[in-house]
């Protein structure tokens, strides 16, 4: 069956760094576009950043721009984000989500990490 497990999550003091890993199985993963999104307490859930089924394009969202970095192994089936310079308000819950190109869309989503920021 289809799973995505994420690892990595900890606590981590601000200026700090930690690097997520998300394993991917039970479907084609190189067709799949990846994103790592975050929910923090009483927050909607938001977009972090995205990369394309063959790695060659990542988006972030403005407030992590330059912080954090998205990559791909299609080899490996896994999907990491390395996150440096970590504030508090990057506290949340990380999760990856698969989406498939084409029609109707396929998403499946993996359960989380819990990252926390704090001194």
């Amino acid at each position: 069956q289809v799973q995505l497990v994420e690892s990595g999550g900890g606590l981590v003091q601000p200026g700090g760094s930690l690097r997520l890993s998300c394993a991917a199985s039970g479907f084609t993963f190189r067709t799949y576009g990846m994103s790592w999104y975050r929910q923090a307490p009483k927050k909607q859930r938001e977009l972090v950043a995205s990369i394309s089924s063959t790695g060659d394009t990542t988006n972030y969202r403005d407030s992590v721009k330059g912080r954090f970095t998205m990559s791909r192994d299609n080899a490996k089936n896994t999907v990491s984000l390395q996150m440096n310079s970590l504030k508090s308000e990057d506290t949340a819950i990380y999760s990856c989500k698969a989406w498939s190109l084409g029609s109707p869309r396929v998403e499946y989503w993996g359960q989380g990490t819990q990252v926390t920021v704090s001194s």
